[in-house]
């Protein structure tokens, strides 16, 4: 650990530590992955997509995030993100420095790596483990017309399986997100065929029930049993189908406007022991925060009202859940 991550923790230790005590976390978070059921009266402990906040800097969206009552940021640490991958030597720790002054603690962030043999992005998984985060989501993949899809599974486990060696001795868990589309992960029962050449410890999924209802419409169910054993981080948000420019196209929503039933979600995800970071994105209007816009056309006031709400929404309906 750097002299710099030592200074870091010293300057922050009793502020995190009364943080910690006074708000025990319902999703304790290990890099043994040995998941354990969840109880419904706790609090549910909920990390903000920084993309939404990328009009701010590092101390205004960890001001922001702490005050709205999140317990932490998805940092998104790639191109265009908060942390742009070429400088995360530097600018990462600034980043960590802002979230721990305001009570957030270094967890998950979002990335663009999957080629470990990239100098670079070996670089951000490296400066992230000595900075203390745990859990990281991975860049996406594509099939390509040369080759078959199974051909291309086979492919991408073997590079699972490398990435997954480098995380256990970075101690980081790497999340594959699926995603709508023509994208690996897409249906996802395409997964488990390349998750399966690694040993389902460093490396899995990042959950996505917004994409899983999209492409699996009623059989998502069926889907979370069969992806279940791989999910190491999950994401929350909502949509429901509707027409833009003549064509049928999924609209994005705030929590409990859209087709997602989260109470069936949460309760399967609390029968299945399933217990791992949970982060909050918003892809509905936010003045272009939604797509992480530096320059927003709607006030950040209306913008920390929508993100509240969505937020208490979620704990309210996790409690709710037996």
């Amino acid at each position: 650990m750097s002299e710099h991550v030592k200074e870091i923790s010293r300057r922050n230790f009793t502020k995190l530590s009364v943080t910690a005590l006074s708000s025990l976390p319902l999703l304790v978070y290990d890099n043994t992955l040995l998941n354990s059921p969840t109880k419904p009266s706790e609090a549910l402990k909920v990390h903000l997509f920084s993309k939404h906040l990328q009009f701010l800097d590092y101390n205004g969206m960890s001001e922001a995030a702490a005050e709205m009552g999140f317990n932490g940021l998805d940092l998104t640490v790639r191109p265009k993100g908060h942390v742009l991958p070429e400088r995360v030597s530097e600018d990462l720790p600034k980043a960590v420095t802002a979230m721990q002054n305001n009570g957030l603690n270094p967890k998950i962030m979002t990335t663009n790596v999957w080629d470990i043999t990239q100098t670079e992005q070996k670089k951000v998984l490296e400066t992230a483990s000595n900075l203390g985060f745990s859990h990281y989501r991975t860049g996406w993949l594509n099939y390509v017309e040369d080759r078959t899809i199974v051909e291309s599974q086979s492919i991408y486990g073997q590079q699972a399986k490398k990435l997954e060696d480098v995380n256990k001795v970075l101690n980081l868990i790497g999340c594959y997100q699926n995603h709508a589309g023509n994208h690996v992960g897409a249906p996802i029962w395409d997964l488990p065929p390349i998750l399966e050449t690694t040993n389902n410890q460093y490396i899995g999924v990042q959950y996505d029930i917004r994409h899983a209802v999209v492409e699996g419409g009623s059989s998502w169910e069926l889907g979370l049993k069969r992806i279940k054993p791989f999910i190491k981080s999950i994401v929350i948000k909502d949509f429901k189908w509707g027409i833009v420019d003549g064509k049928w196209k999924p609209i994005n929503t705030p929590l409990g406007e859209g087709m997602v039933n989260f109470k069936r979600y949460f309760s399967l995800l609390k029968e299945y022991g399933i217990n791992v970071p949970v982060s909050l994105h918003l892809e509905y209007d936010l003045g272009g925060a939604e797509h992480g816009a530096t320059k927003i056309s709607m006030d950040k006031k209306e913008i920390f009202s929508k993100m509240k709400k969505d937020l208490t929404f979620l704990r309210e309906v996790w409690q709710e859940v037996e």
